[in-house]
């Protein structure tokens, strides 16, 4: 019996502590964020990519040195690695490029967006199966995200299509990232990061500003603010099911309201609240159809070496 309790107790600290990295992770996700709106107001998107990307690797140099560089190149699908890379870096540039414009929150409530195309792509890519209610769930979550583009020629803007593509990209990465489950998170976030190097470097000529000792740290901090904030949703998913993290995500959105009210002053219009509340409520139910679905099938019908 002490035994039982024993081990029911490390299972709940286990849990809880998957709990605590998710919601540190998303907070740090955010802080990144808040400081890439306030860089990107004084340096181009290309510069502050670039350092941000160099940045990153103080967290990664240590973790490629450890698994040994040469596994950078032992890699699954290589095809499929490339349009990760491609989808990540459109994901990362486009969401700074939204932000010079529109506020935290309204940048964010987009990219909330991110498990409904998910789900739905999941059916055109990965073949999974969804039913009549998530993709009911999938509609009214598209219903909402077009509340917030609000796509009249008086409110559409191009920071906002900006933020819809850099949502759909980030959508695709997760997607690739299921199919590369193969791969060390070390290689696809050191790929990732090369890829939004290069395309930093190639943006940031012609548009180069001196940045301070103060502004050139901030930019280096924000690489390895992101980085880290990567590395606790990883730990997490490890430590905690997924279905338990996944609507712990959506704090993301509160802390954008947050950071854009306290230090840049962005109040949230009531439409922004109204959709971001529809993409988040389908976003959740899309994950407890999930977990529904997954509980349902007997462990006797999945094939050996699926998890």
């Amino acid at each position: 019996m002490a035994r039982t309790i024993a081990r029911k107790f490390t299972i709940r600290n286990v849990l809880l502590a998957g709990i605590l990295l998710m919601l540190a992770g998303d907070f740090m996700f955010a802080l990144n964020d808040a400081m890439g709106k306030w860089l990107v107001a004084s340096f181009s998107v290309g510069q502050v990519v670039l350092i941000r990307s160099i940045g990153a690797f103080i967290v990664l140099g240590p973790m490629i040195a450890n698994q040994g560089a040469g596994k950078l190149f032992q890699m699954e699908r290589p095809a499929l690695q490339l349009l990760r890379v491609v989808a990540t870096t459109l994901d990362t540039g486009l969401f700074y490029a939204a932000v010079v414009h529109l506020p935290l929150a309204d940048v964010m409530s987009f990219y909330m967006a991110g498990p409904i195309y998910v789900a739905a792509l999941s059916h055109l890519l990965l073949g999974e199966k969804v039913g009549w209610r998530r993709w009911l769930a999938i509609l009214v979550g598209f219903c909402g995200v077009l509340i917030i583009l609000k796509p009249s020629s008086a409110a559409f803007s191009l920071s906002s299509s900006y933020a819809l593509i850099g949502s759909v990209a980030f959508g695709f990465a997760i997607i690739l990232g299921r199919r590369l489950r193969g791969t060390s998170d070390t290689t696809l976030v050191t790929w990732q990061t090369i890829g939004t190097l290069i395309v930093g470097a190639v943006l940031a000529i012609g548009a180069w500003r001196t940045p301070s000792a103060l502004d050139f740290g901030a930019m280096l901090l924000l690489g390895v603010v992101s980085c880290a904030a990567h590395l606790m949703i990883t730990r997490a998913l490890k430590l905690a099911p997924a279905s338990t993290l996944a609507p712990l995500h959506y704090s993301l959105l509160l802390w954008a309201v947050v950071f854009g009210l306290v230090f840049f002053g962005d109040v949230p219009s009531p439409r922004i609240l109204a959709g971001s509340a529809i993409v988040v409520l389908a976003g959740i139910f899309i994950f407890h159809r999930q977990k529904v679905v997954e509980t349902a099938v007997p462990p006797e019908n999945v094939p050996k070496g699926v998890s």
